[in-house]
């Protein structure tokens, strides 16, 4: 048995994986509020009247509750919350200023939190609701030189799962998406801490070649269509995963990388980032 979801909201909707998801979900018969800081439609979704291009900064939880009540008085209902907006900062441990950590769980998981929040009041209302969280391999994956990039994904897996927990009674479904390396603007877009791209840094070379063998691997990733059609079919299922990570190759990495030595798996990473 198949699940009614007939709107949606998705962060981060105006490009990469949240503009595949919109358009996806779009062309199966939903309506999609796709949100985002610039409020441009999708890539490639302009004009398309099942698509509702909205300004929301993930960050402003009065923005993000403006929006939420926008849907439900124009539509009744929300059936589904998808919370893929997020940014990224390469950098050392030591050398990534609390400043620039505080910048990437703000948008990565405070934002996701936020948008949860302002959602649940009405899910449990209606007595039903649907939360797909975007975390990362790089929750189980502890990479080096993305540190707090791993970390804030690593709290958005595990608090959407104690979330499954606390509102299965209410009828709410919560499912976190573990993709790994996905071709997306993410890759241009990611910062690196200032104080590493100074050549006096002893992290500078490491930082380089980190930010380097990333970006080649997720320039060689997957479509963002991969993520966007595992998003679908969790919506699509009676009850969805509590996590999900799309394709065989990377779900034997998690695997593996939950039941191999730690110090094996530290190894692998160190060489494959060093």
């Amino acid at each position: 048995m198949k699940s009614e979801v007939k709107t949606v909201l998705v962060t981060g909707g105006s490009s990469g994986i949240g503009a595949a998801t919109a358009a996806l979900l779009c062309g199966a018969g939903m309506k999609v509020y796709a949100a985002s800081r610039s409020g441009k439609a999708p890539e490639g979704c302009q004009g398309n009247p099942g698509i509702i291009p909205v300004v929301m900064d993930v960050n402003d939880p009065e923005a993000v509750r403006s929006v939420v009540e926008r849907i439900l008085d124009e539509n009744g209902a929300l059936d589904a919350v998808v919370c893929n907006a997020g940014n990224g900062i390469a950098g050392p441990v030591e050398e990534t200023s609390v400043e620039e950590i505080q910048a990437q769980f703000s948008t990565t998981f405070y934002g996701v939190v936020k948008t949860i929040q302002a959602c649940l009041p009405f899910f449990r209302r209606q007595g039903r609701g649907r939360i797909v969280t975007v975390s990362s391999v790089a929750a189980v994956a502890p990479l080096p030189y993305q540190g707090f990039y791993s970390s804030a994904k690593a709290a958005i897996l595990q608090m959407t799962k104690a979330l499954a927990i606390e509102t299965k009674g209410f009828g709410i479904q919560a499912c976190s998406i573990m993709p790994g390396d996905v071709r997306t603007g993410f890759t241009k877009a990611r910062k690196v801490a200032s104080r590493a791209l100074d050549k006096e840094s002893p992290y500078y070379e490491g930082t380089l070649r980190g930010v380097a063998a990333m970006e080649k691997d997720e320039n060689e990733g997957m479509e963002p269509s991969v993520i966007a059609k595992a998003i679908f079919r969790q919506l699509q299922r009676k009850r969805m995963k509590p996590e999900v990570t799309p394709t065989a190759l990377y779900s034997l990495m998690v695997w593996a990388i939950r039941r191999f030595p730690q110090s094996f798996v530290l190894s692998v990473l160190r060489k494959m980032y060093s």
